[in-house]
């Protein structure tokens, strides 16, 4: 019993001095984002931020880059890049913009991605005017899986899709044809 207990108690310091140190080295790892801004740009907007990770001085858990060109994990700005990305072209796992490629992208005009809404739209489920996809929902829609008042899919060829995508130059991106 004795032998126990004295095995314990120094099992218990050996545990003690490991968690101590790992404290230590958890101390001595600094984290810390990346921030790059250009000095120089167009009225208060700069030309290019880059802003990845925490900013420990401004409070940010995120770095959220504002410019004309714009990279971060949060990217506003002309051309946006980041896991979020908002601007006239935007690229991320979330892109929202003019024109977008990403993940999840909603866009005005053209958009490319994952789930891709917009006025074009292309990707593996797409929504718009014009959609292209695995699934595809639009005024015209090409897909395995699509609908729309002119579509083409698997069991039904509608010959104006074809028509107009081949007017725009767009008819190798519907293979179904």
């Amino acid at each position: 019993m004795q032998s126990d207990s004295a095995d314990l108690a120094r099992r218990v310091s050996a545990l003690e001095k490991k968690v101590a140190s790992l404290v230590q080295q958890e101390k001595m790892v600094v984290r810390y984002g990346v921030r790059k801004r250009a000095s120089w740009g167009i009225g208060a907007l700069p030309i290019y931020d880059i802003a990845f990770g925490p900013d420990i001085e401004s409070g940010q858990a995120r770095g959220h880059a504002k410019g004309s060109i714009a990279i971060g994990d949060i990217a506003t700005g002309f051309i946006a890049v980041g896991a979020l990305a908002r601007g006239v072209i935007a690229v991320g796992g979330l892109a929202i913009g003019l024109i977008g490629f990403g993940g999840l992208c909603i866009s005005l005009l053209i958009a490319i991605g994952g789930l891709a809404i917009g006025a074009v739209a292309m990707g593996g489920a797409a929504v718009g005017g014009v959609a292209i996809g695995g699934g595809a929902v639009g005024y015209y829609a090409c897909g395995a899986g699509s609908m729309g008042q002119h579509f083409v899919h698997v069991a039904h060829q509608d010959p104006s899709v074809t028509e107009f995508l081949r007017q725009f130059g767009l008819e190798g991106l519907c293979p179904l044809q």
